[in-house]
């Protein structure tokens, strides 16, 4: 497919994927292949207006993992929040130390969220 042809929004999306955080690194480790709950996770997934992290189409949940930065722009965070879950989306947000320290415990909430989405 030709550069030119693609949306800013799928280019900026490959960007994120190039340069993904050590967070990033970790929590894809666990949820590519379908390794959780047989579920397929894409990384840097475009949905709506937004970028997410990492989204189950399947299940409608996508996953956020926050930085230092997210501190000072809380109040975007929960507008995009709000948005994806009026378009039918759960959503869960972790901060990257959080998967850093205690990725088993992250994974513990994200098969929880899965679990409930499929009932």
């Amino acid at each position: 497919m030709a550069r030119a042809s693609l949306k800013p929004r799928t280019l900026r999306a490959r960007e994120l994927r190039r340069f993904a955080t050590d967070a990033e690194h970790v929590l894809w480790s666990r949820l590519r292949n379908r390794q959780l709950e047989g579920c397929k996770f894409r990384r840097q997934a475009p949905i709506g207006r937004f970028i997410a992290d990492f989204a189950c189409l399947e299940r409608r949940l996508v996953i956020e993992l926050d930085g230092g930065q997210h501190a000072e722009q809380t109040r975007y965070d929960g507008m995009r929040t709000q948005a994806l879950e009026a378009a039918g989306w759960t959503v869960l947000r972790f901060w990257n130390h959080e998967v850093l320290q205690n990725v088993e415990g992250v994974l513990i909430a994200v098969i929880a969220a899965l679990n409930a989405a499929a009932s």
